[in-house]
């Protein structure tokens, strides 16, 4: 990572006294800016290991050769690679060609012993196409100068699938279990390890295995950071709306309310199941979105689905560790003399009164709960980040302060403001005299804002 940084400055620095003046602006406002929010999460995953599973629709893509260069680039960033890839559409393709009949029953291909030649050529196939991708160093690739062992094997031990719903699969087979030493082994010395979608039992059979399940086990067994599925659409709709974020329990009412298709519905099964045994984070993303890959990994937002087992986005109490977060969010309200100042010293005194919405390490927002008696508090310092105001945040901080002072047995909730009085009026609140404050709260109402009060009663 420090050569390529360097090298970065040093193209940056010679590149500098040829650039226009008009160019300039672009590379300060768009490269740097960009480049710079990305070091935390380059940080982050440096070291981490990555299961990325694609179907043979994706290789046959045009936007494939592309999404092997982000693979490349995830590598030379020090992320561990297990590349899983299905073959569904080039299997289709040999058996109508060799005239064999493989049906799908509810979705999983019975197989019969005579179609098991042909399935390995296409599975083989694809991982030939990977590796001779992967190995690809040409001085006008965006992988030139770069060295990548791919490894494959018999990493995966599987068993039949066997008989169910009176349907004999045949040689069809599911994950008895992963080689993690072997695997963990080849990660250790820089290799990326392709897994397809085959098995192998103890007697030397070859059993033909859904990719997703190959990826799930993989993941599972590997104790991965990431399970990163690689699909068709950009990660799960509902409403014409993309569902940022879900956690398993969104996912099962998501699965039992709504007719998905299939590859959808393998993805979300298969992402539930890992946030359940340990994989923290599932991504679902696609695969024909040039740079998708990137923009999901190293921006705070993403581009797809994200699955995690807790909530991606979450209020809770502010600890001290917040304050730099909190001064980040509130400074430039407070120069638009939007709220009151407040110093960092009294910030850390006041810590245990304020609540945050924290994204992926990020404060998004945030609310005081100061009480004033044994019935009343004020709601102080509400503000969400510019760039996240057009959800319900607020309203959620605000009910979740609501909720803290009903626990306290607090009645009433009153608020001071200069210039979001109509909001507040949207949440219930009801403007009354400054003399409806607690006394205590009186003595320090005169401050020069001349803020208008409001009151809520619980």
């Amino acid at each position: 990572m420090r050569i390529f940084c360097g090298a970065l400055f040093l193209i940056l620095t010679i590149a500098a006294p040829i650039m226009t003046t008009s160019a300039m602006p672009q590379i300060n406002s768009e490269y740097v800016h960009w480049f710079r929010n990305s070091a935390p999460y380059i940080n982050t995953h440096r070291g981490k290991t990555f299961v990325i599973m694609f179907g043979g629709e994706a290789v046959n893509h045009t936007n494939f050769s592309t999404l092997i260069h982000d693979f490349a680039l995830l590598h030379s960033l020090g992320i561990k690679l297990v590349l899983v890839h299905g073959a569904r559409p080039q299997i289709e393709k040999n058996l109508k060609d060799a005239d064999i009949k493989s049906p799908l029953h509810q979705d999983i291909r019975v197989t019969p012993r005579v179609a098991m030649p042909t399935i390995l050529q296409a599975v083989g196939a694809i991982r030939l196409q990977i590796e001779a991708q992967l190995s690809m160093g040409l001085a006008n690739s965006p992988m030139y100068g770069s060295r990548i062992d791919a490894v494959s094997g018999n990493f995966v031990t599987a068993r039949p699938y066997g008989i169910r719903d009176g349907v004999d699969y045949q040689m069809t087979g599911e994950v008895r279990s992963i080689d993690v030493e072997a695997i963990k082994n080849n990660l250790l010395h820089d290799h990326i390890v392709i897994l397809g979608s085959m098995g192998y039992s103890a007697t030397g059979e070859v059993f033909n295995l859904l990719a997703e399940d190959v990826a799930l086990s993989a993941a599972v067994a590997l104790g991965a950071d990431k399970l990163i599925f690689l699909g068709e659409e950009a990660g799960i709709n509902h409403d014409d709306r993309l569902l940022r974020e879900m956690i398993p329990n969104e996912v099962d009412r998501f699965l039992r309310d709504r007719e998905l298709n299939c590859e959808i519905n393998y993805f979300l099964s298969c992402a539930s199941s890992a946030c359940r045994q340990g994989v923290h984070r599932t991504h679902i993303i696609s695969y024909a979105k040039n740079g998708a890959l990137l923009e999901e990994l190293f921006t705070r937002d993403g581009s797809g689905t994200l699955i995690s087992h807790d909530p991606y986005e979450e209020i809770r109490r502010a600890d001290i560790d917040d304050v730099v977060g909190l001064i980040e969010l509130l400074s430039p309200l407070e120069e638009q003399g939007i709220l009151v100042s407040r110093s960092r010293e009294r910030l850390e005194q006041d810590i245990d009164n304020y609540s945050v919405i924290e994204r992926d390490g990020m404060i998004l927002g945030c609310a005081a709960l100061n009480q004033l008696n044994a019935d009343s508090a004020e709601v102080a310092c509400v503000a969400v980040h510019p760039e996240y105001r057009s959800g319900s945040r607020g309203a959620d901080l605000l009910a979740f302060l609501e909720q803290q002072a009903r626990s306290h047995g607090l009645h009433k909730l009153f608020v001071l403001t200069t210039r979001t009085a109509h909001w507040f009026v949207e949440q219930g609140f009801a403007e009354v005299e400054a003399s409806a404050l607690p006394e205590s709260r009186q003595e320090t109402y005169h401050n020069g804002r001349n803020s208008k009060v409001f009151q809520k009663n619980l």
